[in-house]
């Protein structure tokens, strides 16, 4: 009952798409924006701290607004389209591992600002299509750091030094990590989260993030 009063009310007030602004699809993001999306070739992006990581797409216009929207616009609902993207290249890798999906967390102050963590939307979305479960627990952001983006590697490291936090009885021994995260650009959030999963003895790792500004 409650799916059938938001769709009615998406179709009253006519949902634009974020990213052309038509209404002709009543949706978040229409098929031709979301057609714009290109994916990178399914393999190994890069090695960080011994691990893979895979990027899904070119750090492309639609694909820069679809993560700012996002994570800093309050759109929630693009998280299915992130996830989806995502889910995309993922399926062409042929893994046929399984694994427990952690989000990259975020601080509990920036938490409350933005009401919501967008890798964990993306990640639950991301579980859906995969059949992954989400595993938010295991790790924790215990240091308020600086934004990342204006800063150097060596910068990003020590802001990231300490950061994180894992609480070893959340651990599914059954199932490798894929951490997921928005944008790989030096790879610091996931060195940092490894090696805080090292530190517990836990090795079986993949990085994957919807995007990088470099490609390989």
């Amino acid at each position: 009952m409650k799916k059938f009063f938001i769709g009615l009310l998406d179709w009253i007030y006519k949902k634009k798409c974020y990213f052309c602004k038509s209404s002709k699809e009543c949706v978040k993001m229409c098929s031709r924006c979301y057609a714009e999306l290109e994916h990178l070739s399914p393999s190994v992006n890069r090695i960080v701290y011994s691990k893979n990581v895979f990027c899904a797409g070119v750090y492309s216009k639609n694909l820069q607004k679809l993560i700012r929207g996002l994570k800093y616009h309050n759109q929630p609902d693009l998280a299915y389209y992130l996830a989806k993207f995502m889910y995309e290249y993922w399926v062409q890798l042929t893994d046929a591992a399984d694994y427990q999906i952690v989000p990259v967390p975020i601080y509990s102050t920036r938490l409350r600002k933005r009401k919501y963590n967008h890798m964990q939307l993306v990640a639950e979305e991301f579980s859906k299509l995969s059949g992954y479960p989400v595993n938010s627990g295991l790790i924790l952001r215990v240091k308020d750091t600086r934004p990342q983006y204006k800063l150097k590697r060596a910068e990003r490291l020590e802001n990231l030094k300490n950061a994180f936090k894992v609480d070893i009885s959340q651990l599914d021994r059954r199932r490798k990590i894929l951490i997921l995260d928005d944008i790989c650009t030096t790879g610091s959030t996931f060195e940092e989260m490894i090696k805080e999963f090292e530190k517990n003895n836990i090795y079986d790792i993949t990085c994957f993030a919807a995007t990088t500004p470099f490609e390989d």
